[in-house]
């Protein structure tokens, strides 16, 4: 039976909400605790290599968290793991709120990041059971809503709170959205029976690809920080995933449909489309997410606030296109909704190769204001497609697949773009350190502060060069996606 395309029933709507609200805490926080990092430091009495380890243990829970939840559903309803999931998440936030020492704090964000790991994926499968595969699109915008603001919106609600709270609030404020939360889904929304009892757990596989996934993006976390993805932690790390990844892939060869993530959703080509795009796209989304605040607060000089605020134009776009992409990944499929997404971004993108410190923002705004509308419609589309053509059981495990690409790629393209630009900033400073040796120039110190200045201004344009590359990369798998046009 084919719906109405247009239509969405008021109760389906509903639970969509409920189900935003669920994953906002855990994806503003995320983006808020990075502010916070040199308050931390100070406040612990810590050290920044230390600190960071309430990101990076974060988002490795985050990655352990999530190959169970496809189990979970089999064997229990769905409404009791998403409430669980809210639980846990609310009890981090408290326990993260009232730590007093660095230890107990990295504690506390393991559990968040546990439960994050395990909100995210089952969000999506319980909306695909509410709503059908045929409204994918405008489900997958509405609950997108999170995914967007979360950076936009993090970086300026947490340099808000820093500068005129405390960083205690950054988690005492999930506090009163987790009861909230936690209220509307004990109130409103359904049961969703376990889809399979009978099914056993797949420990060997759950196993593998959490202790994978965590090496790898570990291996990753540590690239970035070395600024050198050849650095001796970074190999052996990202080895030693790609070794377990392995592991697994022979494992799923002999347990066929028995294991957490069978190798069966990767005949389906929107499957593969949408995974290798959400790689790339870790790069375009989140490696420009990193490189813009930091390039309004070393080139331009703005505070961490103020650099918040200059990305509103670029969130104003994502929010505009975010409907139309919806109703249109629905009505034509994906392919295209993507492809001119990406077009739309590059445009919105290549500028940044030439602005610098002198240039308008009014010109910044707008190009922010283009790109913002054409990011807006790759990620939902991408992860709409995901779905397409398969069937209620295999949900859960493309969700899990689908997840483990976004975590792994937002790392990637995260580090990548952190070690490319910091990598083209020391070789161009040791150049001309060299040149200074034989340079008369070498004792003028407003010579030597204006070059450094400019290669600071030709690092990030450099990056912002590689993340346009990266949005043309992307029509690649774009030509696997589903298209829904009459030919």
């Amino acid at each position: 039976m084919t719906k109405n395309n247009s239509y969405i029933p008021k109760s389906v709507t509903v639970i969509a909400w409920i189900l935003v609200l669920g994953a906002m805490a855990p994806l503003l926080d995320s983006t808020m605790v990075n502010i916070a990092i040199n308050t931390l430091v100070k406040d612990l009495n810590s050290s920044v290599e230390i600190v960071q380890w309430t990101i990076t243990g974060y988002v490795l829970a985050t990655g352990i968290a999530v190959p169970f939840s496809s189990w979970l559903l089999n064997k229990f309803d769905g409404k009791l793991i998403f409430l669980t999931g809210e639980v846990l998440f609310a009890l981090g936030s408290l326990l993260s709120a009232l730590s007093t020492n660095i230890n107990f704090l990295i504690g506390a964000r393991l559990v968040q990041g546990f439960a994050g790991g395990l909100i995210i994926p089952i969000l999506t499968t319980l909306l695909i059971q509410t709503a059908g595969q045929e409204i994918m699109g405008q489900m997958m915008a509405t609950v997108g809503l999170p995914m967007i603001l979360g950076p936009l919106v993090g970086p300026i609600l947490g340099g808000i709170i820093i500068k005129y709270l405390s960083w205690h609030w950054i988690f005492w404020i999930n506090i009163p959205v987790g009861i909230i939360s936690i209220i509307l889904i004990i109130w409103k929304m359904p049961k969703y029976p376990a889809q399979n009892k009978a099914a056993k757990m797949d420990f060997v596989g759950i196993v593998l690809l959490a202790a994978s996934t965590t090496a790898i993006i570990y291996g990753i976390v540590k690239a970035a920080n070395a600024a050198n993805f050849l650095n001796q932690t970074t190999l052996m790390f990202v080895c030693l995933g790609i070794g377990l990844m392995f592991l697994y892939i022979i494992w799923a060869l002999i347990m066929k449909e028995k294991v957490v993530l069978p190798l069966k959703l990767f005949t389906h080509n929107s499957f593969n489309g949408s995974i290798i795009g959400l790689f790339i796209a870790g790069t375009v989304l989140n490696g420009a997410m990193l490189l813009l605040p930091l390039f309004f607060q070393n080139v331009r000089g703005m505070s961490v606030m103020m650099a918040g605020l200059a990305l509103i134009p670029q969130g104003l776009g994502m929010l505009i296109s975010r409907p139309l992409t919806g109703k249109l990944t629905d009505q034509i499929g994906a392919k295209y909704v993507v492809f001119g997404s990406l077009l739309i971004t590059f445009i919105g993108t290549l500028p940044f190769y030439w602005i610098d410190n002198k240039t308008s923002y009014w010109i910044i705004a707008g190009i922010l204001f283009v790109r913002g509308i054409g990011a807006g419609g790759i990620f939902m589309p991408l992860m709409a497609d995901a779905y397409t053509g398969m069937v209620n059981s295999q949900i859960p495990a493309a969700s899990i697949g689908s997840r483990i690409v976004q975590n792994i790629g937002s790392a990637f393209g995260s580090a990548l773009i952190s070690t490319l630009v910091t990598a083209y900033a020391n070789s161009n400073i040791a150049s001309f350190r060299h040149t200074l040796a034989t340079n008369k120039f070498r004792d003028n110190p407003e010579f030597l502060q204006h070059h450094l200045e400019l290669i600071k201004v030709h690092s990030f344009q450099y990056g912002f060069m590689v993340i346009s590359i990266a949005a043309l990369l992307i029509v690649l798998p774009v030509m696997l996606l589903t298209n829904r046009m009459k030919k």
